[in-house]
C-alpha cells in the first residue's frame, strides 16, 4: 500500500503539471500532519505553486483542493488556512489501511533479519537496493574489567541501531571490537602474577571478567599508593608520579614483552583473556546482544602498524629524530598525530587504521558506524584524515555515532577506583525490582515460578532498555534504576502492561471471532480518538524509516509511547468486546489487534520483548 503522503504529492505534481505545464518533483512537495487546532488530516503547503498556477495562495489551495476531490476517491473534502490546504481523508480509506495492515507480522518494515525477518534484497527491487552493507561496530570493550552502565548504554544503542537499519531495508553487519591489548590489560596480568596466587574463576567462584576487573582495581590501588610516596619524596605532580612509580614501569616492560611474544606472558595474557571473554558472552546473552563477527585490537594492530610503515616509506607519514612516526594533518588545522612511538608500540589509532583496512576487505561497507561516547569524536575526525591522507578509499565511509555518557545520581562512575555500575549487578537489580513491583500489584497469582521469573526478566530487561534509549543518543543522560521500573508514564512496563491488555483482550475474543472481524467492519462510524489511533499507526513505517535514517532509537522509544498512551485513552472510552454494534466492535477488535502488533513490532527495534500475560 502507498504511503498516503507520497500518493497525495504524486497526485498534486500531476495536477500542477496539468494546469500549468511546469514539472513538480512530488519529493519536493511539502505535506504535514494538520494542526490538532483545524479539521483534517494531512496539510498540503501551497506557497511554492503560487507562481506556477499564477493565483494567490488562497485560490491556488482551491483550486489543487477541487481537482484532489476529482482525482483521488480518499479525499473526502478539503480546508483551505492562509494559504496552507488541509485535507480530510475518507472513513473508506482508514478502514482499507486498516485491512490491508492486519495480517502483516512485519508492519512497519521494509525488510530484516537478526529475529525480526528476512535477509534485507528479498522483496526489494533491484534499483532500490544498496548491496554495500552497513558495518556497525558497538560494544567495544576492554579485557581488563566487566562490562558496566556505560556499556549498556553503547550495546543497547548499537544493537538497536542495527535493527533499524535492517527494518529499514539495508544490509547490516554487526561487529564488536574487543580491546584486548594494551596497557590496560598488562596492569590486570601484572596484579595477578604479583597477588593472585594462582586464583581462578573457578577457585573463587567469580565470573572471569569480574575477576580480572578486581585485579585491574588492585593494580591502580598499589600504584596509587607508590606514585603518593614517589610525589611527596621527589615533589613531582600526579601525574609524573604515576608515570615515574615501579609498578607503571613494570606494567610498560610487560607490555613490551608482550609485543615481542614473550612466550611467558603471552601464556597469562591468553588465560586471563578466555576468564573474560566467557564473561562476556554470559553478559552479552542475557543483554540479547548478539554480533556477525568480533575483532580482536591483537590482530588489528598489526595491519595498522604495516600499513603505518608502508605510508612512511611512501612518504605520506614522517619519523621524527626519535624514531615515532607520525602523521602530518596540518592542512586540516589539526596538530600531528603520532601512529608509532619511539620504541616501535602501536597508539589507539594505529590499531584503527588495521581495523577499517580488515573491514574493508571483509565486507566492502557503504558506511562503517562506530558507536562510541563523543569523548572521542575528536579520534574519529583524526581518524578519517589520516585514512584519506594515507589515501584509503573507505575514509569518507567512516562514521562516528556518538553518543553521551551515562551518570547516576550519585555522579560519574570510574573504572580505576571500582565504582563503575557492573552490568550484571544492575540486571539483577533491575530483575529485583521488577519482581517486586509486579507483586505488589499482585496480578501474578496465577503465574508458576518458572513463569514468574521469566516475566520478571522481561520487565526488568525492559525497563532498562527502554530508559537507555528513549533518550537523543547525542545527550548525557542521568539513570535511575528506579524510575525506570513504573507502570505508568514513559516507562517500558507501560507499553509492556498495554500491549499485555490488547493481548488479553484478543485472547477473549478469540481467533475465529478476529478472523470474522476482518470481514464484518466495513461501513462502521470512526470516531476522533479511533481515527488519532489509525493516524498513528499510519505513522509508524515512516517513523521507522526516519529513525534509520537518524540513527535515534529514541524516535522509536517515543513513538511506542505516544501509541501505547493513545490506546488506553481509546481503551478507556470504549468498549471492545461489548460494544452492542456488531461492526463496531468488529472495527475495534481489528485495531486492537494492529495496535497490538505495531507495538511488538515497535518495542522489538529496541531489542524489548513484550509479554503476552502480565
Amino acid at each position: 500500500m502507498l504511503n498516503i503522503e507520497e500518493l497525495i504529492a504524486a497526485s498534486v505534481a500531476n495536477i500542477v503539471k496539468e494546469l500549468s505545464g511546469n514539472e513538480v518533483k512530488p519529493d519536493s512537495i511539502l505535506i504535514q500532519k494538520t494542526r490538532k487546532e483545524f479539521e483534517g488530516d494531512f496539510t498540503l503547503v501551497v506557497f511554492p505553486f503560487v507562481r506556477f498556477l499564477r493565483q494567490s495562495p488562497d485560490q491556488a489551495a482551491d483550486t489543487i483542493g477541487k481537482s484532489l476531490l476529482q482525482e483521488l476517491d480518499l479525499v473526502e473534502k478539503y480546508q483551505v488556512v492562509k494559504g496552507f490546504l488541509n485535507l480530510t481523508l475518507t472513513k473508506a480509506f482508514w478502514q482499507s489501511f486498516l485491512l490491508q495492515s492486519l495480517d502483516n507480522e512485519q508492519f512497519g518494515y521494509r525488510n530484516a533479519r537478526s529475529g525480526i525477518g528476512a535477509w534485507p534484497g528479498e522483496g526489494i527491487e533491484a534499483e532500490e537496493a544498496d548491496d554495500r552493507p552497513l558495518v556497525v561496530e558497538f560494544s567495544s570493550p576492554n579485557t581488563n574489567k566487566p562490562l558496566h552502565l556505560g556499556h549498556i548504554r553503547n550495546n543497547l544503542l548499537g544493537y538497536s541501531v542495527s535493527l533499524l537499519q535492517e527494518a529499514a531495508g539495508k544490509k547490516v553487519v554487526k561487529v564488536n571490537l574487543v580491546n584486548d591489548r594494551g596497557i590496560h590489560i598488562c596492569k590486570s596480568m601484572l596484579a595477578w602474577m604479583m597477588t593472585g596466587d594462582g586464583e581462578t574463576p573457578e577457585t573463587s567462584g567469580k565470573k572471569g571478567d569480574k575477576l580480572v576487573g578486581e585485579y585491574y582495581v588492585r593494580f591502580e590501588k598499589m600504584l596509587r599508593e607508590e606514585a603518593d610516596a614517589l610525589a611527596r619524596e621527589k615533589g613531582l605532580s600526579d601525574d609524573e608520579a604515576r608515570n615515574e612509580a615501579p609498578l607503571m614501569k613494570q606494567a610498560r616492560e610487560l607490555l613490551r614483552k608482550w609485543e615481542e611474544h614473550d612466550p611467558e606472558v603471552v601464556s597469562v595474557w591468553e588465560k586471563m583473556n578466555r576468564w573474560v571473554y566467557d564473561g562476556f558472552d554470559r553478559t552479552y546473552a542475557r543483554m540479547g546482544i548478539d554480533f556477525d563477527k568480533i575483532y580482536y585490537e591483537s590482530d588489528t594492530y598489526l595491519l595498522g602498524r604495516k600499513i603505518v610503515l608502508e605510508g612512511l616509506k611512501q612518504g605520506l607519514l614522517y619519523r621524527r629524530e626519535d624514531g615515532s612516526v607520525w602523521a602530518d594533518l596540518a592542512d586540516h588545522n589539526m596538530d600531528a598525530k603520532l601512529l608509532l612511538r619511539a620504541d616501535g608500540t602501536s597508539v589507539y589509532m594505529t590499531q584503527d587504521i588495521g581495523t577499517a583496512q580488515l573491514r574493508y576487505d571483509d565486507y566492502r561497507p557503504g558506511k562503517m558506524i562506530y558507536v562510541v561516547g563523543n569523548e572521542q569524536n575528536h579520534h574519529f575526525s583524526v581518524l578519517k584524515k589520516v585514512l584519506a591522507l594515507l589515501g584509503k578509499p573507505y575514509a569518507d565511509a567512516i562514521h562516528h555515532l556518538s553518543y553521551g555518557m551515562v551518570e547516576l545520581p550519585a555522579g560519574r562512575m570510574k573504572s580505576r577506583e571500582g565504582t563503575v555500575v557492573d552490568a550484571d549487578d544492575l540486571m539483577d537489580e533491575m530483575f529485583a525490582t521488577a519482581g517486586k513491583m509486579t507483586e505488589e500489584l499482585g496480578k501474578t497469582q496465577d503465574f508458576s515460578d518458572e513463569e514468574k521469573a521469566a516475566l520478571y526478566q522481561t520487565i526488568g530487561l525492559g525497563a532498562l532498555k527502554y530508559f537507555i534509549l528513549k533518550v537523543d543518543p547525542k545527550k548525557n543522560m542521568l539513570f535511575n534504576p528506579e524510575e525506570s521500573i513504573d507502570f505508568n508514564g514513559n516507562t517500558g512496563p507501560f507499553i509492556q502492561y498495554t500491549y499485555a491488555r490488547i493481548r488479553s483482550v484478543l485472547r477473549k475474543a478469540g481467533e475465529a471471532r478476529f478472523q470474522a472481524a476482518k470481514k464484518g467492519f466495513a461501513g462502521a462510524p470512526v470516531n476522533e480518538k479511533e481515527k488519532q489511533l489509525l493516524k498513528a499507526l499510519h505513522d509508524f513505517p515512516a517513523t521507522v524509516l526516519e529513525a534509520a535514517e537518524e540513527m535515534s532509537p529514541a524516535r522509536i522509544a517515543n513513538y511506542a509511547y505516544e501509541l501505547a498512551r493513545a490506546y488506553n485513552q481509546f481503551y478507556h472510552d470504549h468498549s471492545v468486546l461489548n460494544e452492542p454494534d456488531e461492526a463496531v466492535s468488529n472495527f475495534r477488535l481489528c485495531l486492537s489487534h494492529l495496535t497490538a502488533q505495531t507495538i511488538h513490532n515497535a518495542m522489538a527495534l529496541l531489542g524489548i520483548h513484550v509479554p503476552e500475560r502480565m
